[in-house]
């Protein structure tokens, strides 16, 4: 091309740079509009649309500024949209995460455009919402301050009835109820009633008969501890609650060649919380398998060109879809050929027709075990955290996406020190403990799109995609510094653990091994520099 064919060229490439920041000019006071209705009092359907709202502006923004020069502000509106994303998802959403939310997206919209470099102050992953009821004011700032190390956001009440006040506008995601008296536990349980759901309850108290654990269950309850309190099991029993309570919905896909029918099942299921797709050709099932991931697939028997069964041989022979619960849909009601279906490839037969309410308990059930069975075979019994041999496939996956992407991905080798001392001072059971909480408090922290591992013994693996090292540093610190202030029990005796990471980034030409080796040795260097602190591994440096 001449020069004066590169010069047109950049003329027209500038003339539409500036027609999308007039653009701006517009879009922008609209979304700190929005987001300052955000802050308001809202009926829940309009809360709803206005987040969806402001996640199609940001979603578009994320797509589009790039283009047009505006690399940071685009990266602005990605981390934005993904904050927007698992607000949308979440099955109770935090009260705490929204408002955090709308200030970040006010915020992002008011910067004037030289200034987009600047990333809004937004939480990594915000915390979830703790009522704490504890008469001894001493003993319950104990308990607030730790569980805040964990990350969670805690109000301290001596009363009950300042608790009830509180929660009217803003419900907590759980309660941790001290008891001088288990009669007190007729009042927490009435409280309870009065609400559209029980929350999750974990009570303290200082004896466990019969009568008090049976009270504690009338309440609600779903832990119970004795005092002199272990601080971390709470923690633990705190962190398996809400993973119930604010779990991911289950994914459930349905295949019928009725398409009301289907639709029908949809609408029933998708009301009670789950994600659905619907699919009428079984020819197309797993390519939607593959993009979907449904934990729960309902079959129609009689369908044209392919049977029920048929289908569900042809998944069984990929052991990628073994841990799918696989549900029959059929009129058919003679128990010999049910029989013959479910031996074939099946978990499960359900005649048609079927109640609403039935559908919902079966699917709700299988779809319940699936979870559970898929977390058993690929998760660390100890944490709960992927095995050494998934987590190293997430991180090859990861590979992949950051170098189609062009966006940066890194990872975290973490390990916890003297760890042997613990073990051989304290015991094996300590140990555990010290092991459980270091990975409930990475949880808690971390975005749920970041992928966490247990290497081996007390080593980590944390993935961070779209992170740069700069910024996984920054995050892991703050989970380093938290961790450090954590006290464990061992019996009489209390003590605090350290830890040390190394962090690595992906490159051009990054393999996943590679990675790995450089964050392992940024984690050396951490270890021989006097441990309990970070470092960080670029490639082609030592």
């Amino acid at each position: 091309m001449s020069d004066a064919g590169c010069t047109e060229l950049q003329s027209q490439l500038q003339a539409l740079n500036e027609r999308f920041v007039e653009r701006l000019q517009q879009e922008l006071p609209q979304l700190a509009r929005s987001a300052s209705e955000l802050q308001q009092p809202l009926m829940h359907e309009r809360l709803r649309q206005l987040m969806l709202d402001i996640h199609g502006q940001l979603h578009r923004l994320a797509g589009s500024a790039g283009t047009f020069g505006l690399a940071r502000l685009g990266e602005q509106a990605r981390s934005l949209e993904l904050h927007a994303d698992r607000w949308l998802a979440a099955t109770k959403p935090g009260a705490q995460a929204l408002q955090g939310f709308a200030r970040a997206v006010q915020q992002f919209a008011t910067e004037p455009l030289e200034r987009a470099t600047v990333v809004p102050e937004i939480q990594y992953r915000p915390d979830c919402l703790i009522y704490l009821l504890e008469r001894d004011a001493d003993a319950g700032h104990d308990v607030a301050q730790t569980l805040g190390n964990f990350g969670y956001d805690v109000r301290l009440f001596t009363e009950l009835a300042h608790l009830e006040a509180a929660a009217v506008d803003d419900l907590p995601d759980a309660l941790v109820v001290g008891l001088q008296h288990s009669e007190e536990l007729s009042a927490v349980g009435e409280f309870q009633q009065r609400l559209a759901a029980p929350l999750p309850l974990l009570v303290i108290a200082d004896q466990s008969d019969f009568d008090s654990l049976l009270k504690a269950v009338r309440a609600g309850g779903q832990g119970y501890f004795t005092r002199p309190l272990d601080i971390t099991q709470l923690e633990n029993s705190l962190e398996r609650c809400l993973n119930r309570h604010l779990g991911s919905p289950f994914r459930v896909m349905i295949v019928d060649d009725d398409a009301d029918l289907a639709a029908r099942y949809s609408l029933v299921l998708r009301n009670s919380q789950m994600l659905v797709q619907t699919l009428q050709d079984p020819s197309l099932l797993p390519e939607a398998m593959r993009a979907f991931n449904p934990e729960v697939l309902l079959l129609d028997v009689n369908m044209p060109g392919c049977s029920g069964p048929e289908l569900a041989q042809m998944i069984r022979l990929s052991d990628e879809w073994l841990r799918v619960t696989i549900i029959y849909l059929s009129a058919e009601t003679d128990t010999n050929r049910q029989m013959e279906a479910l031996l074939k490839a099946g978990d499960d037969f359900i005649t048609k027709p079927i109640s609403d309410s039935a559908l919902i308990a079966a699917v709700y059930s299988h779809a319940q075990r699936a979870r559970s069975l898929s977390t058993a075979l690929s998760r660390d019994s100890l944490t709960g955290l992927l095995k050494h041999a998934d987590i190293k496939e997430q991180l090859a996956m990861e590979v992949e996406r950051s170098a189609r992407s062009g966006k940066p991905t890194s990872v975290v080798m973490l390990d916890l020190d003297h760890f042997k001392r613990v073990n051989d001072t304290y015991g094996h059971a300590a140990g555990d403990n010290v092991i459980r909480a270091l990975a409930n408090l990475l949880r808690q922290r971390l975005r749920r799109i970041d992928s966490l591992g247990r290497y081996g013994g007390e080593e980590f693996i944390v993935v961070l995609p779209e992170c740069s090292v700069e910024q996984a540093s920054r995050i892991i610190d703050e989970i380093r510094l938290r961790f450090s202030a954590i006290s464990f029990r061992a019996g009489a005796h209390t003590f605090t653990v350290s830890l040390s990471a190394g962090i690595s980034e992906t490159d051009d030409h990054t393999k996943p091994g590679e990675l790995l080796e450089r964050a392992d040795q940024a984690l050396y260097a951490a270890k021989h520099n006097g441990r309990n602190q970070i470092q960080i591994e670029r490639s082609g440096t030592h």
